[in-house]
């Protein structure tokens, strides 16, 4: 089984974490959670994290909006039947 799409449920600091190692490897995540506002805030750690990164010249800035790209946000658990592996 070739996993192309990952789902995470729960989007706090191990929620996105573990979406922004899944988008690192160049997998499609959902990063689901039951509100708006706690989706965006995991989805804003990403974006620092990412950011940090290129600061400090780990990543270039190509790979962190790449990375990026690939995290969809989520808050209805149907949008995981699309995910290859939850």
């Amino acid at each position: 089984m070739t996993i192309k799409t990952f789902g995470v449920i729960g989007a706090g600091q191990m929620g996105n974490g573990i979406a922004q190692v899944a988008a690192a490897a160049g997998l499609d995540v959902i990063m689901n959670d039951i509100k708006d506002e706690f989706v965006d805030k995991g989805y804003l750690s990403i974006q620092k994290n990412l950011d940090r990164s290129v600061s400090k010249g780990k990543l270039s800035e190509d790979e962190a909006k790449a990375t990026l790209s690939r995290v969809s946000k989520s808050v209805n658990l149907k949008d995981m039947e699309s995910a290859d592996f939850v």
